[in-house]
Parts: structure tokens; sequence; C-alpha cells
């Protein structure tokens, strides 16, 4: 597998400056200038049950996988939605919801104690924030002095920023009991700003802390609100901005930053803004996916005062798009998802968006190991798409699940970081696969059209145990 040669030693010190509008900008369409990401075909039941069979193929630890169940979205108020990103805890899926039919579908949660027939038993987050959409849910265990229990927060996106009816921003639910989900409390970003777009949720100590990547925030606000925000949401009723992050806050870039385009030292003008983030298992670092900056890494330890310690780069031929991140290897490795949506730019190769992994193990000079490619990736002829380029990452154990919308769910043996192979590929017929997750007994994936797919293993029993 042949690697490309990263510019190194890119220095912060390059000049970050707002030569072009986010409009311009070909992401998840969070500036409204391109929504057909969100608008693919959605199926009704009766229409699923007509699609052809989908197929796993595959070998070694994907061969006892197959499909165990294919479930639609109910309707909400006679309006079908699409899905989004899933999450599991619990033996319960939390599917967010995309924009199609005029978004507000809320998160919807889905019984898995028979993984085989999974129940959608309620809906929540669709009726609080009007103009809205709930793309991205984390639910976690929580255990602080002021909540107990299961806590959900969902990103709140707006589908037109400059409605004063509505905000951006993430909600908290109690959903300890998972069909009678309990609001608890709404952290709002600034007014005009798109809102919050991904988020990650975990407990540091007695804390428990939300990480929200708020595209463009800065740009809109005027500088009032940033990109990365750190918010204590120990008490989930009264959530308190602890940190936020602003480049010009690191001392190689200059005070004349004020936009999201920056001229890097290959001399192209790259994209700057906070996609997506997450953290260690404990807390102690975050990894913030800046685009063409690339993944930036912070020790966290403080979460009142982060400190910056490397980030990932790129040949001066790629497209940045950092997009999503996994850790594996105990923390020591580091998948990085591109979405390149656009695959043929003057002075870039002709790729859509594929993987990178990278050896963290010293962070603050991350190792690019090995580039991990699929047939769709290099198939440029059908011009701009979302289609084939690689979405969100999952690890479990050695194996690496990357969410690819038609080419389903890849499956990708990591036990040498630095030769990914493809052990398999979940491709369901007329495939939209947003998101991944993997459980205990099964694989979930959250296709946009045709709602949540249940990947069981053969050996598993039909019903499986509910989580003590």
């Amino acid at each position: 597998m042949s690697i490309k040669k990263p510019f190194l030693n890119v220095s912060l010190a390059a000049l970050l400056v707002l030569s072009a509008a986010p409009g311009v900008l070909a992401h998840d369409a969070l500036d409204g200038s391109d929504l057909s990401k969100g608008e693919r075909s959605v199926f009704s039941n009766e229409e699923l049950i007509n699609l052809s069979d989908s197929s796993i193929n595959g070998s070694k630890n994907l061969s006892f996988l197959k499909e165990g169940a294919a479930a639609q979205l109910k309707e909400l108020n006679g309006v079908q939605n699409n899905t989004a990103d899933v999450y599991a805890h619990k033996g319960y899926a939390y599917l967010g919801t995309h924009t199609a039919n005029g978004g507000n579908g809320g998160v919807r949660v889905f019984d898995l104690k028979d993984p085989a027939n999974p129940k959608e038993v309620a809906v929540f987050g669709h009726d609080d924030v009007p103009g809205s959409w709930q793309e991205k849910v984390i639910v976690k265990s929580i255990d602080t002095p002021d909540f107990k229990g299961d806590l959900a927060v969902v990103s709140v996106q707006q589908l037109n920023r400059n409605n004063p009816e509505t905000s951006g921003g993430f909600l908290l639910y109690d959903v300890t009991d998972p069909a009678n989900p309990e609001k608890l409390g709404y952290w709002e970003t600034y007014a005009s700003t798109r809102g919050t777009h991904e988020l990650y949720l975990t407990m540091q100590g007695d804390r428990a802390l939300v990480f929200a990547s708020n595209p463009y925030a800065d740009f809109y606000s005027g500088g009032e609100q940033k990109d990365f925000q750190i918010v204590d949401v120990s008490n989930p009723a009264e959530p308190e901005t602890l940190w936020q992050f602003d480049p010009r806050s690191l001392p190689e870039v200059p005070d004349s930053f004020n936009g999201y385009n920056w001229n890097a030292p290959d001399g192209k003008s790259r994209a700057v803004f906070n996609h997506s983030v997450i953290t260690d298992h404990n807390a102690q670092f975050a990894y913030v996916s800046m685009w063409d900056l690339g993944t930036v890494i912070f020790d966290i330890k403080d979460p009142e005062n982060p400190v910056f310690v490397g980030r990932t780069d790129f040949s001066s031929e790629q497209q940045g798009a950092a997009h999503s991140a996994a850790l594996a290897k105990g923390g020591n490795v580091l998948i990085e998802t591109r979405e390149v949506s656009s695959p043929v730019r003057p002075g870039y190769e002709k790729s859509y968006g594929y993987t990178r992994i990278f050896d963290i193990k010293d962070k603050a000079n991350p190792k690019l190991l090995s580039e991990f490619k699929t047939d769709l990736t290099e198939k440029v002829e059908d011009g701009p798409t979302f289609a084939n380029t690689v979405h969100d990452p999952k690890v479990h154990g050695n194996t690496l699940y990357l969410s690819h919308y038609a080419g389903g769910v890849y499956a990708v043996d990591i036990t040498d970081p630095s030769k990914p192979e493809q052990i398999g590929q979940y491709t369901p017929d007329q495939a939209d696969v947003w998101g991944v997750f993997v459980d205990r007994n099964y694989v979930l994936a959250s296709d946009m059209g045709q709602g949540l797919k249940v990947l069981l293993k053969n050996n598993a029993p039909q019903k499986e145990q509910e989580t003590k």
C-alpha cells in the first residue's frame, strides 16, 4: 500500500484569513447551500418489504454476521423522516434524524431485547425547537452529585439560521426509562449560528462533560461563540460552558485570524472549522476534526484550560476534510475519516474521501501509518456526490467498521494498522448508510432512507438479555 508523504511540520503560524464565505465549502451542508445529502429517498415499510435481500460478504471475524432486521422509522405527524446517526445503550438503539420532509424528526428509541425484531418505543426532542433537525445522539450512564441515571445529549441544528423562531445547540434528556424520556435541559448557541452539528458525552471524575462542534459559530456570531466548546452538564438542567477554542489562542496563530480559510504552506486555501469531536475513555485527550487543519489533539485533563498537543496534516495533493475520528489499540492509534464529495479539484488528487490511520503514541507528532481506500473512493466519473465517500468510523477490537453511504458498511482488519485489510462489506439494496455502531452481539447501521439495520452474530441468542 503506497503512502503519500505528508507535508511535515506545517506551522500554525500560517495565516488564517477569511477569503471565502462558508457557503462555498463542501461538507455536511451546514451552511444551507446544499441539503441534497439529507434529501435521499425515504422508503415506507411496504417498500422495504419489496427491497431485494441484503448481503454480507467476507471472512474471518465478519463471517458470523447476518442481517437480522430492517426497521423503518414510524411516521411522525404524518411525516416520514429519514435517519441520521445511531447509538446503542443497554439494549436500546437511539437514532437521530436528518432534514428530509422538514426535519424535526427527533430521536427514535428502539427496544432491541429481541434484536431480530426491533420495536420503536419512544421519540423525543422533536418538538422542543421548531425548524431544526436532530442528527447526533450520545447516551451514557452518568453519576454526578446532581444526576444519576442514563443521560442522552442530542444535537440541534437550525434548518434556517435566519429564522427568529428557531435556535441551535443540544438537548439533554433523562432516558433511564428509555420508553419515557424526560427533558432536563437545553444548551443554546448564539441565535444566528447553525447550532451543534456533532457532539460527545463523557464522564471525567464526578463531572459529566459535553464536547460540542458548532461549525461556523465564530463566523456567524462575530467571534462571540467558537466552533469548539466544552460544557459541564453535571447538572443537566443547568449546563455551564467551561471553555471555547479560538485558533488565535495558539501562540503560532496571528491575531489577524477572522474566518475559516487558511493559506496553507502548500499554497492552497484550505477550509478550517470544527466538524466533530471525541475523547478517549477517561477524558484525558480530545480529538477534534477541524477539516483541513486535520485532527487537532488537546490535553483536557483540566477542561477549563485545555492544552493544544498536536494534529494530523495532509500531503499537498490531498483534500483535507477531516470529518470524524475513532481510537484503536488502547488509544495509541487514531482513525481519521475524510468526507470528500467533490473528487475533482484543480491541484488535488482525483478521489472521494478515504480513511487514514495514525500512530499517536507521541500525540505531539502523529505518524501516518496507512490509508484505506475502497473501489468507490476512486470512482470519479460520477462527479460530486456523497454516495462514494467514507463517513464515520467505529472500532471494536481489531476490526474497524466504516459507514460509507452507497457502500454500506465496510469491515477492515486493523490487527496491523499499517496494513489495513478489508474483510467484509454489508451493502443493503439501495444503500445510503449514514452511521454505524458496534454493540456486544450486533452491529447497527443507520440507513438514511431505510431506517435501522441490525446485523446479528449467527450464534447470538434471539433474545438478548437486557444489561443490568
